[in-house]
């Protein structure tokens, strides 16, 4: 027998042995599963509601087919017991970020969502961008409507005057220019529109440009009136120096931004809405309460016994929903896919929404109402 045909003999063994293995302790109930290499890594991390009819689908499967690969990379399968297909869903993605596994693809994400990205250059730029790094820089997001949202960043870019050139252009600022060189040109026109402050050419200084930084942070933290400020400033200034042209530039600028404000406004409201206490059933009557605040889960509780444990989970959700976060707070890559998990969940699942508790919705007093409180 040739060498191949040997490894395909190994192969096929060791697919039988893990078939066998899964055939005898495999239930069909929610699971999250892990595919361990030769080494004992994590080559793949899936989910299914019925794990065991999932994981012996991987052995029918036919040659060339992803799973047939995974299974050829596979020396043992581990699997755990969860109560839902919402906890497998959540516990998938956090093995993922975890294990990083091989065969894992980038995690199924909502592809119509994208971010505001503020850089960490020397002169920060603004930026509409698909997905979170951990490069240091800002992330805000996630928010709906692509075209709408790189309108709204090059519209408040060239209000602040923000520079949209690429980190490697050279800055010069105007309180460290180099006497012996005399070429302070701009790179591109913005500078000369005043929709740059021109940090290429010493025009403007570091303490100035990091002003119009911090505006644009406050603007995307939810003062979203300070940039129209600017605009309505310079609107009235240019009418009163007769540049009247200029002025109804200014005034189109302005309803643009207008009109970009009151998107942004909504499309915040898509994340806010996913504050409530969400109820789960769970298999075997291993029910969950999850406290969703911003799309992210902020704490997760068995489904309360007693009136001891139920006025302590009310409480905590309370506690929790009160607590002052600021304007829409920058998301890191850490969260940003569990807030994209739970929003897609809930818009695939609308349904789900119909037993969410809104905060305005708790009991306000630890007594017989909180008993309102049921899957």
């Amino acid at each position: 027998m040739r060498p191949g045909s040997l490894l395909a003999a190994a192969n096929g063994h060791a697919a039988v042995a893990l078939r066998d293995d899964v055939r005898a302790r495999a239930e069909n109930r929610p699971a999250v599963y892990r595919m361990l290499g030769n080494e004992g890594e994590v080559v793949y991390v899936g989910k299914s509601v019925s794990v065991r009819n999932r994981l012996l689908s991987y052995f029918r499967a036919d040659r060339g087919e992803k799973a047939t690969d995974i299974i050829s990379a596979t020396r043992r399968i581990e699997w755990e017991y969860v109560p839902s297909e919402f906890a497998a869903l959540l516990e998938e993605l956090h093995a993922i970020q975890r294990f990083k596994p091989i065969f894992n693809v980038q995690h199924k994400l909502d592809r119509g969502f994208c971010f505001i990205k503020l850089t960490r250059d020397e002169a920060p730029r603004l930026m509409m961008v698909r997905q979170v790094l951990s490069d240091g820089a800002v992330y805000y997001g996630p928010f709906r409507g692509l075209g709408m949202v790189r309108e709204l960043v090059r519209e408040v870019a060239d209000t602040l005057e923000l520079r949209d050139c690429p980190p490697s252009v050279r800055l010069r600022w105007a309180d460290q220019i180099d006497l012996f060189n005399a070429d302070y040109t701009p790179r591109c026109m913005r500078a000369d529109l005043n929709r740059c402050l021109g940090p290429c050419a010493g025009r403007c200084t570091r303490t100035e440009y990091d002003t119009r930084v911090t505006e644009a942070r406050r603007f995307l933290e939810g003062d979203v009136h300070r940039p129209l400020n600017v605009l309505q400033d310079r609107m009235r200034e240019a009418a009163a120096r007769l540049q009247f042209e200029y002025a109804a530039n200014l005034r189109d600028r302005a309803q643009r931004l207008e009109a970009a404000r009151e998107e942004l406004v909504a499309l915040r409201r898509t994340v806010e809405s996913l504050t409530f206490v969400y109820p789960v059933r769970g298999h075997a009557g291993d029910d969950r309460v999850y406290l969703i605040r911003r799309g992210r889960i902020r704490a997760e509780y068995a489904w309360p016994k007693n009136e001891v444990e139920r006025n302590r989970l009310l409480q905590h959700a309370r506690a929790t929903f009160a607590r002052r976060e600021q304007g829409p707070a920058p998301i890191d890559a850490d969260n940003v896919r569990e807030v994209l998990l739970i929003a897609r969940w809930f818009r695939l699942k609308p349904h789900e929404l119909d037993s969410v508790i809104t905060p305005d919705r708790l009991p306000r007093s630890n007594d017989a109402e909180a008993a309102n409180l049921a899957v």
